[in-house]
């Protein structure tokens, strides 16, 4: 069996600095005005029809935390935040260390099951492995099933979901998808996407990163599959670039109020795109993350601008 590889994801410690450096409005525990006065932008999921907010949570690292209180306190207003603010969706993965049992335990105690869309992955493993790992997921995230289960990290164009469809069957999840966060497995997850036809496909998209756009992104639309993005803010590079500079004044054309809205809108307005799920540990990140979602998104345009000025920036 091929030796697994997980998320390189990183923190992004500047980015605190980055939205006050852009004259971010201060945002605060209950939702400030601009965040009541428009509902957050959905899209549908193709199978299916239902609608899902285009701004969800991703939890590699920043729901890896043990028992301590007050980080526990902290991610428990993340997920709080995100349904206030008009958001469901929740990913992450049984590979993902503690992550899955914090987000159980968190929506258990604030008894927010009801309203969160889980998603969650389970690894190429064989057969029996991989019901025990989705199993223990299961147990760990307190529901007896999910919104999304995922096979994480497809590098096999061959690959066969057939396992996930007797899951999805018997109940055990209402949507099923594939995921990658590397560029040099998009050939295989295009195909796999091509050729099973998955409710979900997850990749790594950012606006310094847009391989997907050549393969990944036609193809999840061919097959007719939603699409989510991982790694939206470039494992943390596009913060260290727009360090202390200011948000450009036309990017108030398409409602953006801080870099993160910036980088995050440009991914949600293309029209593959279904949502984005940036991590975060603060309640106020999250917020601005939901921002994304509200107010005017950019069109064909607009987005080639976009690039343009990150390009000269780099």
């Amino acid at each position: 069996m091929p030796k697994l590889r997980y998320h390189p994801f990183r923190h992004h410690p500047s980015r605190r600095d980055v939205i006050a450096g852009a004259g971010a409005l201060a945002i605060s525990s209950a939702l400030p005005a601009w965040a009541q006065d428009t509902a957050i932008l959905k899209k549908k999921i193709p199978h299916g029809g239902e609608m899902l907010p285009v701004v969800g949570l991703g939890t590699a690292i920043v729901f890896n935390i043990g028992e301590d209180a007050a980080e526990r306190t902290q991610r428990r207003e993340v997920l709080e935040t995100l349904v206030a603010g008009g958001g469901s969706l929740v990913d992450t993965a049984s590979s993902y260390g503690r992550a899955e049992g914090v987000v159980g335990d968190l929506a258990a105690e604030a008894k927010l099951r009801d309203k969160l869309f889980i998603a969650t992955k389970v690894r190429v493993l064989d057969k029996a492995s991989s019901v025990d790992e989705f199993q223990r997921s299961l147990k760990l995230l307190r529901t007896p099933k999910v919104d999304l289960l995922q096979l994480h990290n497809v590098r096999d164009p061959n690959q066969s979901l057939a396992l996930y469809r007797e899951w999805k069957a018997q109940g055990l999840c209402r949507y099923i998808g594939i995921t990658t966060s590397f560029d040099n497995d998009h050939d295989a997850v295009a195909a796999c996407a091509a050729r099973e036809k998955p409710d979900f496909v997850q990749v790594n998209y950012s606006i310094n990163d847009r391989e997907c756009e050549a393969r990944v992104l036609p193809a999840a639309k061919d097959a007719g599959a939603a699409v989510l993005c991982n790694l939206p803010f470039g494992r943390a590079s596009l913060f260290k670039l727009v360090r202390g500079k200011p948000l450009p004044d036309w990017a108030a054309e398409f409602d953006a109020k801080s870099w993160g809205q910036f980088f995050l809108k440009f991914l949600i307005s293309h029209e593959a795109v279904t949502a984005v799920i940036p991590g975060t540990t603060k309640k106020e990140h999250m917020l601005d993350n939901l921002g994304a979602g509200r107010g005017r998104l950019p069109d064909a345009g607009m987005r080639k601008r976009m690039v343009e000025y990150i390009e000269k920036l780099g």
